[in-house]
């Protein structure tokens, strides 16, 4: 009795579509990043573009960067999004040989666009002098 009541929840049961990303039929789901580049003393900016018609979700991103003359914390921010903007914290050491630990954030599920058209941008503030090559990544898809 009780595995027939348990077959039929299953058979009964559908996924939770509160996550789902909105698919408009018939047009494909595309992958895309957005880098900054090498940026020295300078904020450091990675945008995902709008596209017509269509959310940018953002999946995760990725901060990494060499030392300053001095240690430094930032607060990097995640524009662009539901409930946004993000903001998380980066710590740079002293000495501009030294390298800082990455900051990788997976963002799971992955967060939509504020409205359709609109581009999600990743923001790292500038570490300050003597910083040569802070870089920011980011992921998702539209």
């Amino acid at each position: 009795m009780k595995l027939l009541l348990l077959l039929l929840m299953l058979l009964t049961s559908t996924p939770a579509l509160a996550q789902a990303p909105y698919i408009i039929p018939g047009v494909p789901v595309v992958g895309i990043t957005a880098s900054s580049g090498t940026v020295a003393a300078g904020a450091a900016t990675a945008t995902l573009p709008a596209i017509q018609g269509r959310n940018t979700y953002i999946c995760g991103f990725a901060i990494t960067s060499g030392g300053s003359t001095g240690a430094l914390v930032v607060a990097p921010t995640v524009t662009g999004v539901i409930g946004g903007p993000l903001t998380f914290a980066y710590a740079s050491v002293a000495g501009a040989t030294l390298g800082n630990a990455p900051l990788v954030v997976p963002i799971t599920p992955c967060m939509p666009s504020t409205t359709v058209n609109t581009p999600i941008t990743v923001t790292v503030p500038s570490l300050g002098a003597g910083n040569t090559n802070t870089t920011v990544n980011a992921w998702g898809f539209q």
